[in-house]
């Protein structure tokens, strides 16, 4: 008998900066920390799943609408991420962000968010998948 390969999961994730409001020279990033499902308390980028039909840009400004309750522009593709998790295969684009109108955002399906910059970037514990993407992230902050 023949093994089945784990199936792929197609989600979209938005890296959002923004300028620290206290070193005006200096950029911050988001992260979010999950509050559900087999990753809880691992700290991600938001966004989540592309529905059939939708481009990756719609499904990111989808998911940050409905877990940040915020509109985002989304700007270049920075990196696809490829992982095998245990039980699934994740293919993850992320995509360099920016909020638009309001600066604040609502948790509307996380835990905590918090700015980070250079300097503790890697104090969060980051999921696996997300990790890959840090050191390109880093030279952009």
């Amino acid at each position: 008998m023949q093994e089945q390969s784990p199936k792929t999961i197609h989600v979209v994730a938005a890296i959002i900066f923004r300028t620290n409001p206290e070193k005006p020279s200096q950029k911050q990033l988001l992260a979010t920390q999950r509050s559900y499902g087999e990753f809880k308390g691992g700290w991600e980028f938001p966004g989540g799943k592309i529905e059939d039909g939708e481009t990756p840009e719609a499904a990111l400004k989808r998911e940050i609408k409905e877990e940040l309750a915020a509109q985002i522009q989304v700007k270049n593709l920075l990196h696809t991420i490829v992982y095998d998790y245990p039980t699934f295969h994740l293919s993850m684009q992320c995509f360099e962000c920016e909020l638009l109108g309001q600066k604040e955002i609502s948790l509307l399906e996380h835990n905590a968010a918090k700015w980070l910059d250079k300097t503790n970037l890697y104090s969060v514990n980051w999921l696996p998948a997300d990790v890959e993407i840090l050191p390109k992230i880093e030279e952009l902050l």
